[in-house]
């Protein structure tokens, strides 16, 4: 079954696809396809590698993870050819410091000796930029002779206190994702805002991040910076897709290449075209919830929430789509017999579950910390399979350079995973893992899953095995286990008390 790449296919029903000119285009790629064969042939022994990493994407709403209402048939397709993580956590959320892990192969958990420079407006815990005595993954590939590609819409990873694209020969940044300052605001058409839920139902205001953040100035920037969008090859993450399969086409075929996808979708707001939440929710008439208030989650109406998890899904949905189309066009080069994909997300998202919406600190519920983790192998290793360990952010560097032969003289605190898809145990068995959000923490192991403050305080004990949804907070009557979970905590830690910012 090839990646899908029409909208008619997956959409059965809507209105009809954008043109995705893959006709038109064909001739060129079968031509590239010959070149690059001719010109690697006996050549190149190095193999490629691919690494797509989308934010806020749920584990639970992906049909290979037993999802039976959303449409991810590509995502499914990966993970049919992939080994498949089915305990991955972040081992720092959110956004910047998951990145961090990812392209430095260290913990950012605990947040020890954060570090704001000038420029990083954000007061959440370890946002902030790579160290500059850690090595990353792309610097790293570029000294062992592989072309470095970054494609990324992550506004936080390009401001001007960060250093993401370190190691980086080609950098593709697409502009005008929530959160990027790029276009005047006034250049929005207010008259769209009113599309959009806004205000709560007594009139009042709604905030977004933050209590002095309001939303509808958050959308007004974000209509600004897309104000030009006529067709879904015009939304960021089309864009970004687009771009990667482009910088596919133009790789040297005499040298490897890393390229690391980054998309912010399926980040909010939820603006996809209508007729993806129509999916799943097609009789919806009133202002659109695209974005949460990150909190609580009883603001909402039932029936503003049902919309809300229906806009969320509708934008997995189109985010998967040009998933298909990227991994069709590397299907067509013939790159995908050399080279290795890499899947995962920074974190999760809270749609009401738990009575919590968005990102708050204290919702490391399933929805929140669960997330794919897939690992293709160009030999079909474990295709198909499915593993239970705790695979996280930190093991993504150390796991590709060990798979294209380059051993770093730095330690990582990540380990390794290429041993997995032999069907052997990493270095580090993981009885346990933790992780965490600003002055909240998180940990388990296959018994009990245990969040609370960093100092131990406010816990909540779960029993995974007996209540895997997380419903039944059994630490009242189990003070012990509290104890021993919290101990873990401080343990992975570095034995110490955890930090505290205020």
């Amino acid at each position: 079954m090839a990646f899908s790449i029409s909208r008619r296919s997956l959409l059965t029903g809507t209105a009809a696809g954008v043109s995705l000119g893959v006709v038109g285009t064909a001739l060129a790629v079968e031509q590239k396809t010959q070149a690059r064969a001719a010109a690697t042939a006996g050549h190149l022994e190095k193999p490629n590698v691919i690494l797509i990493v989308t934010d806020t994407t749920r584990r639970d709403h992906i049909g290979a993870y037993g999802n039976d209402w959303i449409q991810t048939p590509n995502l499914d397709k990966l993970a049919a050819a992939s080994l498949r993580f089915t305990r991955a956590v972040p081992e720092a959320m959110p956004t910047v410091p998951a990145r961090r892990s990812i392209h430095s192969g260290m913990r950012t958990f605990p947040f020890r000796n954060w570090v704001k420079r000038s420029g990083n407006e954000s007061g959440v815990w370890g946002w902030q930029h790579i160290p500059d005595d850690q090595p990353t993954l792309a610097e790293l590939l570029s000294a062992g002779g592989y072309t470095t590609i970054l494609v990324s819409d992550n506004p936080h990873t390009f401001k001007p206190s960060m250093n993401f694209a370190r190691g980086f020969k080609s950098l593709q940044w697409i502009r005008g994702q929530e959160g990027d300052d790029y276009m005047p605001p006034w250049l929005a058409d207010d008259r769209l805002i009113d599309r959009y839920l806004y205000q709560d139902a007594g009139g009042e205001e709604l905030t977004s991040k933050g209590e002095n953040l309001l939303l509808a100035n958050e959308l007004r920037q974000y209509l600004a910076n897309n104000a030009d969008r006529v067709r879904e090859e015009d939304y960021l993450c089309a864009k970004v897709f687009r771009t990667a399969a482009r910088m596919l086409e133009s790789t040297p075929p005499d040298q490897p290449f890393f390229m690391s996808i980054d998309s912010f979708d399926p980040h909010e707001p939820w603006d996809a075209p209508r007729h993806y939440a129509d999916l799943y929710d097609p009789d919806y008439a009133d202002p659109e919830p695209v974005s949460p208030r990150y909190g609580k989650s009883d603001y909402l109406t039932q029936r503003q929430l049902k919309r809300m998890r229906a806009l969320y899904a509708g934008e997995l949905t189109m985010v998967d789509r040009w998933i298909g189309y990227f991994m069709r066009q590397a299907e067509q080069l013939g790159l995908l017999e050399n080279t290795l994909v890499i899947m995962t997300s920074d974190h999760g998202m809270a749609l009401g579950e738990h009575g919590a919406l968005g990102k708050p600190s204290f919702a490391l519920w399933p929805e929140m910390t669960d997330t794919p983790f897939f690992i293709r192998h160009p030999d079909g290793k474990r295709a198909g399979e499915a593993m239970d360990y705790f695979a996280s952010t930190h093991d993504i560097a150390p796991t590709i350079l060990s798979f294209v032969g380059i051993e770093p003289e730095t330690r990582f605190d990540g380990v390794d995973l290429m041993p997995t898809l032999d069907g052997k145990m990493p270095s580090d068995s993981r009885d346990h893992f933790t992780s965490g959000m600003n002055n909240y923490v998180w940990v388990s192991d296959r018994q009990y899953t245990m969040i609370s403050k960093n100092d131990g305080s406010d816990a909540k004990l779960y029993d995974i095995v007996a209540d895997p949804d997380q419903q039944n907070d059994i630490a009242a009557d189990n003070p012990d286990i509290v104890e021993q979970m919290f101990a873990l905590v401080l343990e992975d830690a570095g034995g110490e008390p955890l930090p505290s910012y205020g």
